[in-house]
């Protein structure tokens, strides 16, 4: 089996990097896409726990029910906020992987591409140096058949 180019190489090896890529900034994608669902439920959350608060203070509450409402609405807030916090990280990391992976695929195009330049020019070498052989025995003939 031949060895394979240096070419060969490079693209296997940026072929590989680009398909790892791509699995990170999938699994990247679909962390955030989870992070942004957790967030979107405790939004949800809070907005139905804050009316259920509004229509428990028109009832009337006593001081300690005020209280543990208040309370877990801050507690609901706060996660929020932190959940706020870890989905605009995420965001920066998907962006990152998405860059990497855009990167990675640059590269292999670009190593394609120079294959692709190579074997046309390995096509056209070979088209000339047929040619030449052509026109050669073609030269030979006439010049055998002439007579001296």
């Amino acid at each position: 089996m031949p060895k394979p180019s240096a070419l060969e190489t490079l693209i296997e090896l940026a072929q590989t990097r680009k398909d790892d890529a791509a699995r990170r900034f999938g699994a990247l994608n679909t962390e955030g896409m989870d992070m942004e669902a957790k967030l979107s439920l405790l939004m949800q959350y809070s907005d139905e726990y804050r009316a259920r608060f509004q229509e428990s203070m028109r009832r009337g509450l006593t001081a300690s029910d005020w209280r543990n409402y208040h309370e877990f609405l801050n507690k609901l807030d706060d996660a929020i906020t932190q959940q706020r916090a870890a989905l605009d990280l995420m965001v920066q990391r998907v962006a990152a992987g998405e860059v990497a992976w855009l990167s990675a695929r640059r590269t292999l195009n670009s190593y394609d591409t120079l294959a692709q330049r190579q074997t046309q020019e390995g096509l056209l070498r070979a088209r000339r140096r047929e040619q030449r052989e052509t026109d050669e025995h073609a030269s030979n003939a006439v010049a055998r058949r002439e007579p001296s």
